[in-house]
């Protein structure tokens, strides 16, 4: 997962953007994925440590996140179902226990750090009996069992994957959809071009270029929003809801 981050200044903006994320990398794949994994190791397995410093933006965060997402369930017809979520770069399960859980009966983690995963059994408390999987799993590898999720949420994490396998991820994706499933991917947004983060292995992305790879994935928006009330050094997030 990656996490809210600090925007970089102008001059270090120009110096580094790239149009693309492969312009970016000029190690191979295998030690981009690794920098990253080594990283998160290093991280301590709390609510500060998966934000980045920016534990006080939790409830936030959490708050827009449910405001998005209600608008979407229910058990009409056309409406999203309540049934089964995944949280993608799940960490210790901040977003399972405070946004996924009180809307869906069960929930799936994945995310590429074990250690995280094993701190989510007690984080999430008596409510982890709701967990009905935990995959320790890099999402460049993970792949959805089909039909099973209503949501997808994707926070915070598509910058640790090459454009490549993001939208390789997103297509997966869309086959572990339920019918009227949607994913949903909120993540912080570059101004122009891509921006690189040698310090956990990942990039930000401008809205064009995901824009594109979402294209590319074969998937629609349906809707977009950015995040508010987000403190104004770090970079802005948005949610794009997709089907």
């Amino acid at each position: 997962m990656t996490d809210c981050k600090k925007r970089q200044s102008a001059r270090a903006r120009k110096q580094r953007s790239c149009t693309k994320m492969e312009d970016c990398l000029i190690e191979n794949q295998t030690t981009f994925y690794s920098k990253a994994e080594h990283y998160w190791k290093e991280v301590p397995p709390t609510v500060d440590g998966m934000l980045g410093g920016y534990g006080s933006i939790s409830s936030i965060d959490i708050n827009g996140s449910k405001k998005f997402l209600q608008k979407f369930l229910g058990e009409v017809q056309g409406k999203t179902g309540t049934g089964c979520a995944l949280d993608c770069g799940a960490g210790i399960g901040r977003i399972t226990k405070r946004l996924l859980m009180p809307l869906f009966r069960t929930v799936d983690l994945v995310d590429v750090t074990q250690e995280f995963l094993d701190k989510a059994h007690t984080y999430l408390g008596e409510e982890a009996k709701r967990v009905e999987n935990y995959f320790c799993c890099g999402l460049q590898d993970f792949q959805p069992q089909p039909e099973r999720y209503d949501v997808i949420w994707i926070q915070w994490v598509i910058g640790h994957l090459t454009d490549d396998h993001l939208v390789e991820f997103l297509r997966r994706c869309r086959s572990g959809l339920r019918p009227d499933g949607l994913i949903v991917v909120k993540d912080n947004v570059a101004y122009e071009g891509v921006i690189p983060d040698d310090v956990d292995s990942s990039m930000c992305r401008d809205l064009n270029v995901l824009h594109r790879l979402v294209a590319r994935a074969g998937l629609n928006i349906i809707c977009e929003e950015q995040q508010q009330n987000f403190p104004e050094e770090i970079y802005q997030v948005h949610t794009l809801a997709l089907r």
